[in-house]
């Protein structure tokens, strides 16, 4: 699609302004529907409307902050939050919500890749995978497992080459209880 300059009149002055090729695909581009209304200037000015000249331009603008004064949940001072309570939820000074959220906080960086928080963790998963019953940790022997080498060990010592007759029966015995 091909675009050319166009002259078109400001609202608000009444001058005319071009409206360049440039723009115009702009504004294709963001599927704009309507052309500008208002030449360079006059739209600058407007942008500077609620502004202030001088150095606290930033500071003159209004802010819409809704305070609202509230009773803390936790200890009973009046207090003002940025905002809106809603009922059933509590609402908390600046004291009580920093009590509230650091301790939270230092848990959890305390756990953080910690070797007891990691064992703690694989431990919960390793019970709940086995329904609750506590498995031994690395380096203890299984119970089964010492009973059955007991078993085999006896065997042995007693001279017998494959074990005490029944030998695996016993192992087998040990090992399902």
């Amino acid at each position: 699609m091909d675009f050319a300059d166009r002259l078109l009149k400001c609202s608000d002055c009444g001058t005319e302004f071009v409206f360049t090729a440039g723009e115009q695909l702009f504004f294709f581009d963001k599927q704009f529907k309507n052309d500008p209304k208002r030449c360079k200037l006059c739209k600058a000015k407007r942008a500077d409307m609620g502004k202030a000249s001088g150095a606290n331009a930033a500071s003159a603008l209004p802010l819409s902050r809704t305070e609202t004064r509230t009773q803390c949940s936790a200890c009973g001072i009046e207090t003002t939050v940025p905002f809106k309570p809603t009922q059933g939820r509590p609402v908390l000074c600046r004291q009580c919500f920093q009590l509230k959220r650091v301790p939270s906080a230092v848990a959890a960086v305390a756990t953080m890749d910690s070797p007891a928080g990691q064992i703690a963790v694989a431990a919960e998963a390793l019970a709940a995978a086995n329904f609750g019953e506590v498995m031994p940790m690395h380096g203890d022997a299984a119970p089964a497992e010492s009973s059955a080498a007991t078993v085999e060990m006896i065997a042995e010592a007693m001279g017998e080459p494959g074990g005490a007759p029944g030998a695996e029966l016993v192992a087998a015995e040990v090992a399902d209880a």
